[in-house]
């Protein structure tokens, strides 16, 4: 057999699919690097392992016929007085609340009464008002230009000298 097939031995490709095969150049594929990620366990994990294995191995190795035999004992709790009487009542209040019949109430109307404020107030409260206004449209422009003096100079060198001296 030869190397070489013949043209009629050939499988039919698609043309278009041909047309693709026969103009590819590996010049048009994209350069890669290939990278091998094996992740392997930390030295911790390795230890953490070892230990649980070895702790399951101690399980499984215990000689059971070591152990003692105990019993235990069950005490029920009733109960006092005291909470015995508490459920009781919450009971009876329950009972009540449900067993309520709402056809024994009475219609009632109620009254809004709008309380408007004492004289005294609306006075001190227009007060405010107008001090805020005066506040805030103060104009200063009007206030005259002032120069500070000082009546309390420090005492000068000489004067601390002579009194250091005293």
């Amino acid at each position: 057999m030869s190397t070489e097939t013949a043209l009629k031995d050939l499988p039919k490709v698609d043309p278009t699919l041909k047309g693709q095969l026969e103009g590819f150049t590996p010049d048009k594929l994209k350069k890669t690097d290939t990278e091998e990620k094996t992740i392997l366990p930390s030295k911790e994990d390795v230890e953490s392992e070892k230990l649980r294995n070895e702790h399951l191995e101690n399980i499984s190795k215990f000689p059971s016929g070591r152990l003692k035999r105990t019993s235990t004992s069950e005490k029920i709790v009733l109960p006092s007085s005291a909470d015995v009487e508490a459920e009781k009542k919450e009971k009876a209040h329950l009972q009540a609340v449900e067993g309520f019949n709402a056809a024994n109430l009475k219609h009632a109307n109620t009254k809004e009464k709008i309380v408007l404020p004492a004289k005294e107030d609306i006075e001190k409260e227009k007060g405010q008002q107008a001090l805020f206004q005066g506040i805030e449209g103060f104009n200063q422009s009007n206030l005259k230009k002032t120069e500070t003096q000082e009546k309390n100079p420090l005492p000068t060198k000489e004067i601390i000298e002579q009194e250091k001296n005293a």
